[in-house]
């Protein structure tokens, strides 16, 4: 018997939480970038089950759950990020480079109290960037995990009549497999 209908919920799902999850990340102005061109679905039959995977860059869980701060009193007015997310830094800092190529992307610069340009290059704005982000860590977007966690809701539901529609179709058909 196949499972035309189920496959196709299933498929709806999977397509429904990667558009969100994108458009909700460009929402928060982080689209077009290699985390939003990863974000994706892979759905698998195998043996009469199905195996529904989203993937995405690595880093992409640490944007939706946040990074817990190692020590938010390291930096003036500091405060914890991401209190409740499985992850934290501990002793290793984020990496140096991607920050300080974003710093340069976004044209980040420092200015002194009169709005004037300071002295300082990028890898000064990474250094710094890299201070605060290990201290109080990241907050958490959920650009992930509200999407799925909606469509999940109905889910059951929706399986539930595929499946019937898929068995009476066997029946009518009279399929053996």
């Amino acid at each position: 018997m196949t499972l035309k209908e189920t496959s196709e919920v299933l498929n709806n799902f999977g397509k429904y939480v990667v558009q969100q999850s994108r458009s909700n990340l460009t929402k928060a102005k982080k689209g077009g970038g290699s985390l939003y061109n990863s974000v994706r679905y892979d759905l698998t039959e195998e043996q009469r089950a199905f195996l529904l995977d989203f993937l995405m860059e690595d880093y992409g869980t640490f944007q939706d759950l946040g990074v817990k701060g190692a020590k938010p009193s390291l930096v003036k007015n500091g405060k914890q990020k991401a209190p409740s997310s499985p992850y934290s830094y501990r002793s290793k800092r984020p990496p140096l480079k991607p920050l300080m190529e974003w710093a340069k992307m976004k044209k980040i610069r420092f200015r002194d109290k009169d709005g004037k340009y300071k002295k300082g290059n990028y890898k000064t704005i990474g250094f710094w960037l890299q201070k605060r982000i290990f201290a109080q860590g990241l907050k958490p977007s959920f650009f992930f995990t509200k999407p799925f966690e909606k469509a999940f809701k109905n889910l059951p539901k929706e399986i539930g009549k595929a499946f019937a529609l898929d068995v009476e179709k066997g029946i009518i058909l009279g399929t053996k497999d």
